[in-house]
């Protein structure tokens, strides 16, 4: 494409993004740290489902002292639902970074704001450009099908050698005078036209430029490598009952889940029953002798790389003294204390179930 067909482009482009682009709240504003926190919520969440986490997040931390003043508990409670939790735990992290470090002002150079917990590529130039009108490209997965089509890039979308190729194509199509917004417009067109499934290349502002248009091949496009589909874990929980109080743990702050509560549990091991695991488990992981009074119901969940089937049984608690193996800390609390602590996505679908359960009188 050609410095003249560049040009052209982002003016169709630009235009079409002036009419035609949704109204969200992050676009309502001009404050970096609101910007911020929009990219990480954004990050491999649809925009309907971060909007409500996003107003909810702003309010109770509106400005970027809050949110480093806040413990984490908060701050990943706020999170609970929107997944992906080391999103919250590193923006936390980085505003705490931001306040001590820089002066409670967000850096806009690219090398000192990667320095900060959580930013990548991605988070560094969407809030650069958007915030701070740094002239970097924004490469998400709306942007790769973009310019997957555009230029029939024969190279997979999500291979990690191919990241060079979509960096380098965006940014020559890059409006360096108003580069949040041709980010913004970008990822637009991918979101609303050039969509996964039938694209609508009839009201696509930029088709003459489009090469798999052109060749009636927009559907070959993004090349992808065929991934395995996913293994799934058969997992047993006990929701142990002693008197009136149920025993809850925290996982450790990092990893999956990080920082989250639970029912103790784990993988049921070949040649176990899910009965034998759960009282195995318990007895390993809190080191508690346990009586299964019901099987409460099983929950399936997936997450990006693996699924579950999680068995979930009513315990009795018979002995012993909390002794953890794993988690950080624990808490016997009531039923309807449970709304205090923010659990995994896979508990709360069996919320409902326990909260209709009545416990076996002695």
């Amino acid at each position: 494409m050609i410095l003249k067909d560049i040009k052209f482009f982002q003016k169709q482009l630009h235009n079409w993004f002036g009419d035609h682009q949704r109204p969200m709240p992050w676009r309502e504003t001009n404050d970096p740290y609101k910007i911020w926190v929009s990219e990480v919520m954004l990050q491999q969440t649809q925009v309907n489902t971060v909007i409500p986490y996003y107003i909810k997040f702003l309010k109770q931390f509106p400005n970027l002292k809050s949110l480093a003043e806040a413990s984490q508990h908060d701050v990943i409670k706020v999170w609970e639902g929107l997944g992906y939790y080391a999103r919250a735990r590193n923006l936390h992290r980085a505003t705490q970074k931001v306040v001590h470090e820089y002066q409670n002002q967000i850096p806009g150079n690219i090398a000192d704001f990667q320095r900060l917990p959580g930013v990548g590529s991605y988070i560094a130039a969407a809030v650069l450009s958007i915030a701070f009108d740094v002239p970097l490209a924004v490469v998400d997965g709306n942007v790769k099908r973009v310019l997957a089509r555009l230029f029939r890039i024969e190279e997979p979308a999500n291979k990690t050698s191919s990241a060079g190729i979509f960096e380098k194509s965006a940014t020559m199509l890059l409006l360096k005078k108003q580069p949040g917004t041709h980010n913004q417009a970008m990822m637009e067109l991918g979101a609303l036209i050039c969509k996964p499934a039938n694209p609508d290349c009839m009201g696509c502002p930029v088709k003459r430029f489009c090469q798999s248009y052109e060749k009636n091949a927009v559907g070959e496009y993004p090349k992808r490598i065929k991934k395995k589909p996913p293994p799934e874990y058969h997992i047993a929980v006990g929701v142990i009952l002693k008197n009136d109080k149920i025993l809850i743990t925290k996982r450790k702050s990092e990893g999956l889940l990080g920082g989250l509560w639970e029912f103790p549990g784990g993988k049921i091991e070949k040649g176990e029953t899910p009965e034998e695991a759960c009282l195995r488990e318990l007895k390993e992981e809190v080191n508690l002798k346990v009586e299964i009074e019901s099987h409460l119901t099983q929950v399936k969940h997936a997450y990006t790389h693996f699924k579950i089937r999680m068995e979930v049984f009513i315990c009795r608690f018979k002995s012993g003294r909390v002794r953890l193996e794993g988690p950080v800390d624990h808490r016997w609390i009531t039923m309807n204390q449970i709304e205090k602590y923010a659990f995994p996505r896979a508990n709360h679908k069996f919320f409902p179930a326990l909260q209709r359960y009545s416990p076996r009188r002695s």
